[in-house]
């Protein structure tokens, strides 16, 4: 199963950094935020991200000992969303010893 883990979201951080180089240089988030801002969708898609981030970062919480550690990742996870999320993730499944699965990924603090 962590080699399963491994593999999936090894696979979703190559094409998100895909998706979001492309789209950056096609188009600029910045200049078009007014616009943006006016859709409905993108207002709904933004308070789904941000739950999302909220979620995955009271897990971070408890994995992270220190307090510079978590707003480091609270930031990562804030900036560059799916980018970080799919890092974190494959940092703890390579932190994970040979005999380890998932009860330890996800219930076993870091450090």
């Amino acid at each position: 199963m962590v080699t399963a883990l491994k593999i999936i979201f090894s696979v979703l951080l190559v094409w998100v950094c895909y998706v979001v180089i492309s789209t950056s240089i096609q188009s600029n988030l910045f200049a078009q935020w007014g616009f943006l801002g006016g859709i409905p969708w993108m207002r709904a898609a933004l308070w789904d991200f941000y739950t999302n981030v909220t979620f995955i970062f009271v897990w971070i919480c408890f994995k992270e000992r220190s307090i510079a550690v978590k707003i480091v990742w609270l930031i990562l996870l804030v900036c560059l969303g799916s980018i970080a999320t799919c890092t974190y993730m494959l940092i703890q499944l390579f932190r994970l010893k040979q005999d380890e699965g998932l009860k330890e990924l996800f219930g076993k603090k870091n450090g």
